[in-house]
C-alpha cells in the first residue's frame, strides 16, 4: 500500500502538467472533503484543503455534474431518517451548502433530472438499497423540501445469490437523451428503466432490462460511435455480484419506451482467472473507447492493492474485449472518477481510505503510472460500511 503522500512513477510515462485542479472526496465520518491537485510528473502534489458536513451521519454518494458547480450529496443513515444536501463549489474549490433536505435515509446514490432552475434541473431521484425505493424531491433542497414520489419494488422469489433476497436499486442515472432514468437492482438482476416527465418529475416504469441470474448489476456508463446521437448507443453495467461487466445496445422506438437488451458479458479478470473469494465489482466508466470496471477486495497487485480492469470498445460495433488489469493503488476501490481531458484517473479507497491519482494515456486508453497518493480521515475496517465512499472530479 502506498505511503501518506507518495509520488511512484511508473514504465508508461509521467502525468501531464495539470496546472490546478480540484477533487472532492466523501467519507462515512460525515464530512466532504475538498482536494487540490498541481503539477504533473515529478512535481504532481495532492493535498486536502478543507472540509464540511452537512450531508448526515454516512454520506454514501456524490454527483457533481461537469456543465454545473452544483454537487449532490445522499446520506446512508439506517436509522430511519437521513439527509439529501447540495453545495455550490466555491472558486478555490471549497464546498458552501446551499440546500438540505430531511429523508428516510438508506439513500446509497442520486442523479438530478427533469426541466428546472436549479442549473437547468428540477428534481433529483435517489436509491434506497435496503427499502427497494426509489425517491424524488423537486429542486431546489431546502428544510420545506417533501417527497415527491416513490416507487417500492417488490420480487416474487428470491434470486440465485444469497444477497438476492429483495430488489436492491444501486444507482439512479439519467440515459444520454435526459428522458429516462435507469435503475441498476442488484437484487432483481434488472436494469429498470423509467420514462421522465420533464415538467412535474414523475417517473413511469417501463419494461426493464434482464441480466442474468446472479449478476447483481450495480452501477451504469453509456457510450455512443458520435457523441451527440443515440445511433450505436450502448450501455455498459457492472455486475457486482458476478464480478463482470454487461454490454446493452439501447433502442429509442417512436411510440413507447427506450428499451435495453444485453449483448455481451465479459468477467473482472483475465479469461482463465477466477475472481478472489470476497471481491466485488464496484463501479464502471467510459472515456473515449475504453471502458474501466474497479474490483473490490481482490489484491491483485499484493496486500491491499486492489485491481482496475481495462477493456477496448470496438468504435464501430461497441463490443467490447479484455485489455489488462493494472494496480488500483487502493483496498476496496468502492469509487473512481476520471477527469475531462482523460489524462488522469482517481481512485478512492474504501477502506484504505485513500485517493490515488493514476496517469491515463487518452490516446490508446491505457492506465500507468501512479502519481500521487493521499491518506482521507480514518481507514475503513475490510468489507464495512466506513472509510472513503466517493471521489470526484470538479472541473
Amino acid at each position: 500500500m502506498a505511503s501518506f503522500k507518495a509520488l511512484i512513477l511508473g514504465t508508461l510515462g509521467l502525468a501531464p502538467e495539470v496546472f490546478g485542479a480540484n477533487l472532492l472526496a466523501s467519507h462515512y465520518t460525515g464530512k466532504i472533503f475538498s482536494l487540490s491537485f498541481t503539477g504533473g510528473g515529478y512535481n504532481a502534489t495532492l493535498v486536502s484543503k478543507s472540509s464540511v458536513e452537512g450531508c448526515g451521519t454516512l454520506p454514501a454518494w456524490l454527483h457533481a455534474d461537469s456543465s454545473t458547480t452544483t454537487v449532490y450529496c445522499v446520506d446512508e443513515d439506517w436509522n430511519g431518517s437521513g439527509l439529501l444536501s447540495s453545495y455550490s463549489v466555491e472558486s478555490d474549490g471549497s464546498l458552501k451548502q446551499t440546500g438540505q433536505a430531511i429523508t428516510a435515509g438508506a439513500s446509497v446514490h442520486g442523479s438530478p433530472y427533469g426541466k428546472g432552475d436549479q442549473d437547468g434541473y428540477g428534481f433529483i431521484a435517489t436509491v434506497e438499497y435496503d427499502p427497494s425505493t426509489v425517491s424524488t424531491y423537486k429542486l431546489p433542497l431546502s428544510s420545506e423540501s417533501i417527497l415527491s414520489q416513490k416507487l417500492q419494488f417488490n420480487m416474487s422469489e428470491p434470486g440465485p445469490n444469497s444477497r438476492q433476497n429483495a430488489p436492491h436499486p444501486h444507482s439512479a442515472q439519467l440515459d444520454p437523451t435526459g428522458r429516462y432514468l435507469i435503475v441498476p437492482d442488484l437484487g432483481a438482476d434488472f436494469i429498470r428503466i423509467f420514462s421522465i416527465d420533464a415538467e412535474t418529475g414523475n417517473l413511469t416504469a417501463c419494461e426493464p432490462g434482464k441480466a442474468d441470474p446472479g449478476d447483481g448489476p450495480r452501477h451504469g456508463a453509456w457510450w455512443a460511435p458520435q457523441e451527440g446521437s443515440t445511433d450505436g448507443q450502448r450501455l455498459y453495467t457492472v455486475n457486482e455480484l458476478g464480478n463482470s461487466v454487461s454490454a446493452w445496445t439501447a433502442a429509442y422506438p417512436e411510440d413507447g419506451c427506450m428499451t435495453l437488451l444485453k449483448t455481451q458479458t465479459l468477467a473482472t479478470y483475465a479469461e482463465g482467472s477466477k475472481a478472489p473469494n470476497g471481491s466485488k465489482a464496484a463501479e464502471v466508466h467510459v472515456a473515449g473507447n475504453s471502458l474501466y470496471a474497479a474490483n473490490r477486495a481482490d489484491e491483485t497487485f499484493g496486500p491491499q492493492n486492489d485491481s482496475i480492469a481495462t477493456y477496448s470498445i470496438d468504435p464501430s460495433s461497441g463490443a467490447i474485449q479484455w485489455v489488462e488489469a493494472t494496480p488500483a493503488h487502493a483496498w476496496f476501490p468502492r469509487t473512481f472518477s476520471i477527469n475531462k481531458a482523460g489524462t488522469l484517473l482517481a481512485v478512492g479507497g474504501q477502506t484504505s481510505s485513500n485517493v490515488a491519482i493514476i496517469a491515463r494515456d487518452p490516446k490508446t486508453g491505457k492506465l500507468g503510472a501512479l502519481v500521487a497518493n493521499l491518506a482521507v480521515a480514518t481507514p475503513g475496517t475490510p468489507q464495512q460500511e466506513d472509510g472513503l465512499s466517493a471521489v470526484v472530479w470538479v472541473e
